[in-house]
């Protein structure tokens, strides 16, 4: 009989599923637990080969006739916003950011319900209580942490002002890893999922971390598709990390 040790990590597939992006189309997925000391390393690895992380759980797709997810990752440094961005970032002036640890709140809950009822009312994170909610958050082995998203209180003296948006991000050893945001539906005219981004990839310059990891870009799929505008990035390829400009 094979031993294994303990430290050694040991994934699953699932099976298959119909596909969130792309009509017509099985997902399937291999995954491996995040716990213990090695998991902050074990995370980096496994994010450097294409992984993402849900809670304690690393994945990635591992469909047997599609690639069309790819990981992608902004390259910080040499980022330039489009005019569009810049128009976002104008428009949301009024907003400030904070990075704080990643402890749950009913005041982020309260937005997160309001998000799921309003964009994602029949998938698969709809009926989520807000223990699920908490556990979301906190369920890591990882360095993890939650920035808030406020609206600027006109009085310097005052604690901001309302909640209206959250991103769960994991710090890695070369960058940002975004898990999952959400926002106030009322706000969406404020383009605040392209805000948190921008202001991620402005997180990581500041803290000396060459990238922004958005997860997955799948070509033909509207709820994805809009990360391929955060150039230069680079896509995990056959032959690794390429850089695209385009």
């Amino acid at each position: 009989m094979t031993q294994h040790s303990r430290d050694t990590p040991q994934f699953y597939l699932t099976a298959p599923s119909p596909c969130p992006y792309l009509a017509g189309k099985e997902e399937r997925k291999v995954f491996t637990h995040l716990v213990g000391d090695r998991a902050p390393g074990l995370n980096d690895l496994l994010t450097h080969g294409g992984f993402r992380r849900s809670q304690s759980i690393a994945y990635r797709p591992a469909c047997e006739t599609c690639r069309a997810c790819v990981s992608v990752r902004v390259v910080a440094d040499d980022f330039v916003p489009t005019r569009s961005m810049r128009r976002v970032e104008q428009r949301n002036a009024d907003i400030v950011g904070e990075m704080r640890s990643a402890v749950p709140s009913s005041e982020q809950y309260s937005v997160f319900r309001a998000y799921l009822d309003s964009r994602h009312r029949d998938g698969g994170m709809a009926d989520m209580t807000v223990l699920d909610y908490a556990m979301m958050v906190e369920d890591s082995h990882v360095e993890t942490r939650m920035v808030e998203y406020r609206l600027k209180n006109p009085s310097s003296t005052s604690r901001n002002g309302p909640l209206i948006a959250v991103a769960l991000t994991d710090i890695l050893s070369d960058g940002l890893s975004m898990v999952y945001s959400f926002f106030e539906p009322e706000e969406e005219a404020r383009s605040l999922g392209t805000l948190m981004i921008l202001d991620h990839i402005a997180r990581a310059k500041e803290m000396k971390l060459p990238y922004v990891y958005l997860g997955y870009w799948v070509r033909g799929s509207r709820k994805m598709d809009y990360k391929s505008r955060y150039l230069p990035q680079e896509r995990l390829m056959s032959q690794g990390w390429v850089r695209a400009e385009l």
